[in-house]
């Protein structure tokens, strides 16, 4: 029911859709979805294959909501079907305690998060502010770099779910992913079938043998039911890094995997991210490097389950890391720099945390070096906003102290940047360090 293609040829294809063509590929039996900025253009390739018959034995789904989407998803798998859903940002926040029983239940389910600020205020441009807010609900968390990383990891991510019978989260930027076109290679049918085989439920709901799933757990068993959920996070730190290897072996080329370093061997200072950026951090690594800086980049594959051993082995050897993240733990700072601060417990690594891109908010290499310069100088302190705009911040906070009512602070911060005029970004400048 496929298109045969040779597996060598590449081709110029946006995104979105080739995600939805090596999601085909993987002959899902259930499809549902609700459209939200930037994920549509995958349920809608999707859709466009269920109809045209391009994609058959799959039922395509509407429903009325994102918590419908996940709901129906649940279902269909407690029922035995191998499921697919996407979703963004609120979308994401709607089926939040979807997203719990999910994993709760332990369900085979992938779902695509075509990564994307959260309001308020109301943003549909790319950071994680969405994904971290999902990352303890006991979900895998792949993140993709680029957009053929990204149609990879969804092949791997049917087997590793289905192995595990545990949920997996396919990460990709939106907008810099899900819209770019650019080549990529998709997959004979034939491959796809060899390396991912077909859906052998863990746990089935068969009308002939009643049972029930979800039920009341008191605290007799409730700690258990959480370890089990625990120790199959555990079991993927094995299988991601072997199902990368069996995809290499399969497809030829490397792709996924717990964390991969670049130009990290002899490096001082390492960067640590995830996602599309990490394409962004490599350029400025060779840059450095042309000019005798020691510098790498460690990119992380997996967040969850996250590879304390891998990271702490990579970054060992650095006497600095900077950690750039793309979303911000208000009132505590950075998330994934949180995480590599355990990883390296006991170690004198300086670890630095640089929140950078939220809400879209391009990565500049100027602003980059910049900031590189300065980390390998003098010592900083522990944040660091990327190009944020001081003088914005300094008077809305100037007007909060000096008015009772201070209003809605999105629309007074909208107000001031345009009396100031078109906002433009510093000139190779870091602002906005904080104790």
């Amino acid at each position: 029911s496929f298109p045969t293609r040779r597996s060598s040829d590449l081709k110029q294809i946006e995104g979105s859709h080739a995600m939805a063509e090596a999601i085909a590929l993987c002959r899902p039996e259930v499809i549902c979805a609700y459209p939200i900025t930037p994920q549509t253009h995958i349920v809608e390739g999707l859709s466009a294959m269920v109809r045209d018959g391009h994609l058959t034995g799959c039922e395509f789904i509407n429903v009325e909501s994102e918590f419908a989407a996940l709901s129906v998803a649940i279902g269909s798998s407690a029922a035995g079907a191998r499921t697919y859903t996407a979703t963004a940002s609120q979308g994401l926040l709607f089926m939040m305690e979807a997203v719990y029983n999910a994993s709760g239940l332990g369900l085979p389910i992938v779902m695509t998060l075509g990564n994307r600020a959260i309001g308020a205020p109301i943003n549909i441009w790319n950071d994680h502010s969405d994904a971290m807010s999902v990352r303890d609900a006991g979900w895998i968390m792949l993140f993709a770099e680029t957009n053929q990383e990204a149609v990879d990891l969804h092949i791997q991510a049917f087997k590793l779910a289905e192995e595990l019978s545990c949920p997996v989260m396919v990460n990709v930027d939106g907008f810099i992913l899900t819209h770019a076109v650019e080549r990529v290679d998709i997959p004979d049918p034939e491959q796809v079938d060899a390396f991912l085989p077909p859906f052998d439920p863990v746990q089935v709901l068969d009308p002939a043998s009643p049972m029930s799933m979800g039920a009341m757990v008191g605290p007799d068993a409730f700690m258990e039911v959480r370890y089990l959920a625990h120790h199959k996070q555990m079991q993927a730190l094995d299988r991601i890094p072997e199902i990368a290897a069996e995809f290499k072996a399969a497809f030829g080329r490397e792709s996924g995997g717990l964390i991969r370093c670049y130009r990290c061997d002899d490096a001082d200072t390492i960067v640590v991210a995830m996602g599309s950026v990490v394409g962004t951090l490599k350029d400025m690594v060779d840059t450095r490097r042309a000019a005798g800086d020691r510098i790498g980049v460690v990119s992380i594959g997996a967040f969850r389950p996250f590879p304390l051993e891998e990271v702490r082995n990579a970054l060992m050897g650095a006497r600095r890391v900077v950690v750039l993240e793309k979303a911000l733990a208000v009132g505590m700072g950075g998330i994934l720099a949180s995480h590599v601060r355990m990883a390296l417990r006991g170690h004198p690594n300086r670890v630095y945390t640089l929140i950078a891109g939220l809400g879209g908010r391009p990565i500049l290499q100027p602003s980059l070096n910049a900031f590189m310069d300065r980390v390998a100088a003098e010592p900083h302190y522990d944040v660091h906003f990327l190009d944020l705009r001081e003088d914005v911040v300094e008077a809305e906070i100037a007007r909060m102290a000096a008015e009772r009512r201070s209003g809605p602070i999105a629309e007074n911060v909208l107000r001031r940047v345009a009396a100031l005029g078109q906002m433009m970004l510093p000139d190779a400048a870091v602002t906005g360090d904080r104790p």
